[in-house]
């Protein structure tokens, strides 16, 4: 049985990868993972009361700032704890002022009040450094304890103290800054409501959306959010549905109309049919997504977490060469010491540990606020680097909701009506749009046919009263959408459709085109009719006559021959197989074709090719701001390493670097989830 949990004070990511190995390590848990950034511990054990009863018990040891939330507990940014260790450090501060500036104290004096000091500042601290060192796992607490007994050691007190007030007041700052980033983004992704005015005849019964079943019937009034896809049975309203398409303008439904689960009721009462189950309904998938979304990261953020993991070790190494060479050269033990202190409060590594996960995490949220579902930070870095995106005509590129325009019989013995209805009758098992056009125009029930059999991208055949019948496509080079109708071989009639381009489509190609990104049309309609389209749209290429295998195919041989990033976009079941080869698949809709959305890494919730433009732009400024981080927080790291090694500057100017460039990352990581496509215009 599996588990989530949340967990508040967690403000460290290496604090949370050793409390994950040491719940896993719990006989009465098979499987820990802990979400930093989300703050969430997962647990699948046989008993998981158990289970997480084990793993508060040794996340007081390991992380007694880390609080596992069994029950329903608000997770408020300033609680208790917050308080108490405010109070700690101030208290410290003073301690520390009245030791460090009052004169003549006498020496027991002056010690009882540093040690004092410097335990309420930092006894979580040295706490957790001890302790896990015990376990064989060192991180940052412990450079921070060795830098503050060293320069203890060595008579510099001041340092001393700075170091580890700088370090707690640095702590503090970046857990209220990740908290509110967190905060910023459950916000956004969180469409469920906690209840549901569930109608039992005529009266109102309060229920969780769980107890929902398919057909019921629920109420939701103004203010509130829908909690199951369903039909509106009475009532209308204005709706708010920017947290599932990114669209911030209200949409109106009425009687008859389809919901979505996720909206929100702005005015009017609706009574709802639900036409889905909690766990099938749209909010669901979409957090579903955005949950799992954690688990595929980004190559350059699992390169840092894996640096981080020995980084530690790395960094104890160095400060001992720097050491050695300087008691080497100056013959200084204590200025040796001293400056191999600085290399350990530099090099403390929560810039990178944080900045970088933080700013995918952001751009992810921001992406998913836009109605871009994106299913990881790996497929985020993808978007940025496409150089060619190919797209599918029917349902993608046009509406792909097909209209009869005129429908030819060829036959003097049957009607018009005859010919529709014989193409009805094989393409009723057929989920393509055409097909839904065609039998959507018939009302009767329509007889059972035999030795149906779907040809890929050709048509149906079948046998009715003896004769064989095909419903498709065998002439080449028609000028419109047709499907034409065969008996025994000979053709009949035909129905001539038409499907109107989005305007989106063009103004989505026209801007990946300005971004320098190759746009192609893979289609499976005839050249006459695809190259019409291509021309009106503006695609750098278009090709016809494709079937689903020679899509694949096509995208197979360009990876082979031009070693860059292929995007693809399709929205139907035949088009899954070319997603998933795609290195980034979007897929159209979230009520869209369920293989296409799960072969595809990202979905846009509606079916506006538009968010692919904004995807990109997204992914693109996240990538900028990631290297932003890496780029900063090494340049100001080397440059303060080499000043202290050669004593230009002291520990305080290492500490305030250290958590200078800690606090700068932070704030410039969530720009990505401030970042407005829309106003960028510029993005390359």
């Amino acid at each position: 049985m599996k588990k989530k949990f949340k967990i508040k004070g967690l403000d460290c990511p290496n604090c949370a990868k050793t409390l994950e190995a040491k719940i896993a390590e719990l006989g009465s848990v098979k499987i820990a993972k802990i979400d930093f950034l989300k703050s969430t511990l997962e647990i699948e054990a046989d008993d998981v009361n158990l289970a997480v009863q084990d793993a508060i018990n040794i996340a007081k040891k390991i992380e007694p700032d880390a609080k596992i939330l069994v029950k329903n507990e608000t997770h408020k940014i300033f609680g208790k704890t917050f308080f108490i260790d405010l109070s700690l450090l101030l208290v410290g501060i003073a301690l520390g002022c009245v030791a460090l500036f009052v004169k003549g104290l006498p020496v027991y004096a002056f010690w009882i009040l540093f040690v004092l000091s410097a335990l309420l500042m930092g006894y979580k601290t040295y706490y957790k450094a001890f302790w896990l060192i015990f376990k064989k796992t060192i991180n940052e607490n412990m450079l921070v304890t060795i830098s503050v007994i060293g320069a203890a050691a060595v008579g510099e007190y001041m340092d001393a103290l700075m170091v580890i007030a700088l370090y707690s007041i640095g702590k503090i700052l970046e857990n209220l800054a990740l908290e509110k980033s967190r905060k910023s983004i459950e916000k956004l992704t969180n469409l469920k409501p906690e209840i549901v005015r569930k109608l039992v005849g005529e009266n109102e019964e309060i229920v969780n959306p769980s107890e929902i079943e398919m057909g019921d019937l629920f109420l939701v009034k103004p203010g509130e959010r829908v909690a199951l896809d369903g039909i509106v049975v009475s009532g209308n309203s204005n709706l708010d549905v920017q947290s599932l398409t990114g669209e911030s303008l209200p949409k109106f439904f009425k009687e008859g109309d389809e919901i979505l689960s996720g909206s929100i009721v702005l005015d009017g009462i609706l009574t709802i049919k639900a036409t889905s189950k909690l766990e099938n309904s749209t909010a669901q998938k979409i957090m579903d997504m955005i949950e799992n979304a954690s688990e595929k990261k980004a190559k350059t953020e699992t390169v840092i977490s894996k640096m981080t993991k020995w980084y530690t070790l790395g960094v104890i190494a160095l400060a001992v060469l720097v050491w050695g060479i300087v008691w080497a050269v100056t013959k200084d033990i204590n200025t040796a010491i001293y400056r191999g202190l600085i290399f350990l409060v530099v090099s403390c590594p929560c810039a990178f540990a944080i900045s970088v996960p933080l700013a995918y995490f952001s751009g992810l949220g921001n992406a998913s606020k836009k109605g871009i579902l994106i299913k990881g930070s790996n497929y985020l870095d993808a978007a940025a680097n496409l150089k060619t995106i190919a797209f599918d005509k029917t349902g993608t590129i046009t509406t792909g909701e097909f209209k009869i325009k005129k429908i030819v019989s060829l036959d003097e013995t049957k009607s018009e009506n005859d010919i529709l209805k014989l193409c009805a009758q094989g393409e009723k098992h057929s989920l393509h749009p055409i097909a839904k056009a065609i039998t959507n125009e018939i009302s009767e029930e329509l007889e059972e046919v035999s030795n149906f059999k779907e040809i890929s991208g050709k048509g149906i055949s079948f046998e009715l009263h003896e004769n064989k019948y095909f419903v498709g496509r065998q002439s080449e080079n028609l000028s419109e959408t047709t499907v034409e109708l065969f008996e025994n071989e000979t053709k009949i009639g035909e129905i001539i459709l038409e499907d109107e381009i989005k305007e989106s489509s063009i103004s989505a190609i026209q801007e990946l085109n300005a971004m320098g990104i190759r746009t192609v049309m893979l289609s499976g309609d005839n050249k006459i009719i695809v190259d019409k389209v291509a021309e009106e749209v503006g695609t750098s290429e278009a090709l016809s006559n494709l079937l689903p295998e020679d899509k694949f195919k096509w995208i197979e041989n360009y990876k082979q021959n031009e070693k860059s990033k292929i995007g693809y976009v399709g929205d139907g079941l035949n088009d899954a197989p070319s997603l998933t080869l795609a290195d980034v698949g979007f897929s159209m809709g979230i009520k869209g074709n369920d293989a296409s959305i799960e072969a595809s890494d990202i979905v846009l919730a509606n079916d506006n090719p538009e968010k692919i433009v904004e995807a990109i732009k997204i992914s693109r400024n996240t990538k900028k701001i990631v290297w932003e981080n890496i780029g900063l927080s090494a340049l100001i790291k080397i440059v303060f390493l080499s000043l202290g090694a050669f004593g230009v500057t002291g520990m305080l100017s290492a500490v305030i670097a250290d958590v200078g460039v800690t606090l700068v990352a932070i704030l410039n990581s969530l720009r990505a989830l401030k970042f407005n496509s829309k106003k960028d215009k510029k993005a390359k």
